[in-house]
């Protein structure tokens, strides 16, 4: 098992230019494989899965070698957002920032394989297995960390600048690379990526036209990384100071007047902005007799086979409806909450799309009324509760921001 030049060289900024500090890096990324595969999770998973995680690793060792300003955004960011660092991770005495961490290298293990790996994608973060490759992983790099040589090409940000015509086409293709291959941002758009791989119209035939077209406008439209920020986005974080106050994808909205059903569904609600209905027929009347609409229809057919509704109202973005988690939702207004059917399958409306929209799960969390939600086989709801719109973010990527 071992990983080749042209499986490096993809990777990298310069591609398909060979620079001469890649045969040291291929060496670094070889050596994480050998340790990989070693360890317990190393023999749980794909070969093909622990070479992009070996890849992947070795990124993040050019990029804070190379101070790309890659790692620098994300940190950045997070601070912004969340004002901790890197999620699951309490920073350590020995923590410095934007160097080669502990914490740093056990996050991203887990943000690989849950990326990766389809079959450990809710993989808990403190997972042993977790822990002991990326403590291995990180005492290798440590060991070699103040003689590795500076990657050539590496930083391809340097010295460009947002404003600059003459710079715009380089910035495109600093775009275009973060998008397709970054080792931090790249792993989080594979579940999108495979939806696009599974469309039939775009892979049938010997025309791969409309798959670049398709491509092309995901980069432009589809946010993307362990943030789900557009690329747009991850470039201004990495190409501007963050003292100049970058967006880091905060919730935007376009008008500041009141959405109608707002209020009307207040009203209706005995001054609520929440309600759960167990049938759609309690739905559809609900609808009729309390919101006023059309009594001779029925009203969101869609949701007819379903059940155990929650509606929520959002004073401008108006009114959602979620299906099938009125029983994770602990609120004591909501006679429908299911502890044993919760801890199954609250953390499921945090990562899988389309299974809650995240203005629902925010207010659930804010409430309090989600206490089952945990990574599956811990009973660690207190690290959900801290890092429950990275998670989102992570899992949802377009969900999330739509």
């Amino acid at each position: 098992m071992e990983i080749d030049i042209r499986e490096f060289l993809i990777r990298q900024p310069s591609f398909p230019k060979q620079v001469a500090t890649d045969k040291y890096y291929l060496a670094v990324a070889n050596k994480l494989l050998k340790i990989f595969a070693k360890t317990n999770l190393g023999k749980s998973v794909p070969e093909a899965v622990g070479k992009r995680m070996s890849l992947g690793l070795t990124g993040y060792f050019q990029d804070i070698i190379a101070d790309a300003g890659i790692w620098r955004s994300f940190v950045d960011a997070n601070r912004k957002l969340y004002g901790f660092s890197i999620p699951f991770h309490s920073e350590g005495e020995e923590y410095i920032d934007y160097e080669l961490n502990r914490e740093d290298v056990r996050f991203l293990t887990w943000y690989f394989v849950a990326m990766s790996y389809e079959d450990m994608r809710d993989i808990y973060p403190h997972d042993s297995r977790i822990i002991e490759l990326a403590d291995n992983w990180f005492d290798y790099l440590d060991s070699i960390y103040e003689d590795s040589p500076e990657p050539e090409d590496f930083n391809i940000a340097r010295g460009l600048d947002l404003k600059d015509p003459e710079d715009q086409q380089d910035i495109y293709h600093l775009g275009q690379w973060l998008f397709l291959h970054c080792y931090l941002i790249t792993p989080a758009f594979a579940l999108t990526l495979s939806e696009i791989m599974s469309d039939p119209e775009l892979m049938s035939g010997e025309d791969i036209t409309k798959l670049h077209d398709r491509m092309e406008q995901s980069m432009m439209e589809d946010p993307t990384g362990p943030l789900a920020l557009f690329i747009t986005e991850w470039l201004k974080l990495i190409l501007v100071s963050s003292e100049e106050g970058v967006v880091c994808g905060e919730e935007r909205i376009g008008s500041n007047e009141e959405h109608p059903y707002y209020r009307k569904f207040i009203e209706a609600n005995e001054g609520k902005r929440i309600q759960y209905f167990a049938t759609y027929e309690e739905l559809n009347r609900f609808f009729v007799e309390k919101m006023g609409w059309d009594k001779d229809q029925e009203h969101l057919p869609v949701l007819k086979d379903s059940g155990y509704f929650v509606v929520l109202v959002n004073p401008k973005r108006g009114m959602l409806v979620a299906r099938n988690v009125a029983r994770c939702i602990s609120d004591p207004a909501n006679p429908y909450y299911d502890k044993d059917y919760a801890r199954k399958h609250a953390f499921d409306m945090l990562t899988v799309r389309g299974k809650c929209p995240a203005d629902l799960a925010k207010f659930a969390f804010g409430n309090g009324w989600l206490p089952d939600a945990v990574f599956p086989g811990s009973d660690d709801n207190e690290l959900v509760k801290r890092n429950y719109d990275f998670i989102m973010r992570c899992y949802l990527q377009q969900y999330y921001r739509d």
